[in-house]
């Protein structure tokens, strides 16, 4: 029986070596909430865009993510022609925090002053966009 139970346990530990190491780092990074308002006098969403450049040969959408940069959740998928509210952006200009209708005609209540800066919780859908695939179009 000890004999079976040591080649039991050299046979586990050379396989454990075996395997490649789970990798230690960081877990991912938390969701970074739409910030919508601020002003008593201007729009919550400062701005009106479109999503433009996106290339055929491409993957052909614009990834919506949980927060500024590639390495937060994809949450959606915008096309060539999808108009965004622009809310906020992470500072250095490479990433904008948008609201979105989901339905064509939907009001996404961002197009008035709110005076206090708070989340956004809908109706429409929001999250985190590259700046490159998005042109203004009013505001």
């Amino acid at each position: 029986m000890k004999a079976t139970m040591s080649v039991y346990l050299g046979a586990a530990m050379a396989t454990a070596l075996m395997l490649p190491a789970a990798p230690i780092g960081a877990a991912p990074p938390r969701a970074v909430p739409v910030q919508v308002g601020g002003d008593e006098v201007l729009d919550a969403c400062g701005s009106l865009a479109q999503v433009r450049g996106l290339k055929a040969d491409g993957d052909g959408f614009l990834a919506v993510r949980a927060g500024p940069g590639t390495a937060y959740a994809m949450l959606d998928k915008l096309g060539n022609g999808r108009e965004v509210y622009l809310c906020d952006g992470n500072g250095d200009g490479e990433w904008f925090a948008i609201v979105y209708p989901t339905a064509p005609g939907m009001k996404c209540e961002v197009g008035s002053p709110i005076a206090k800066k708070r989340v956004y919780r809908g109706p429409c859908k929001s999250g985190w966009v590259r700046s490159a695939w998005v042109e203004v179009m009013a505001g």
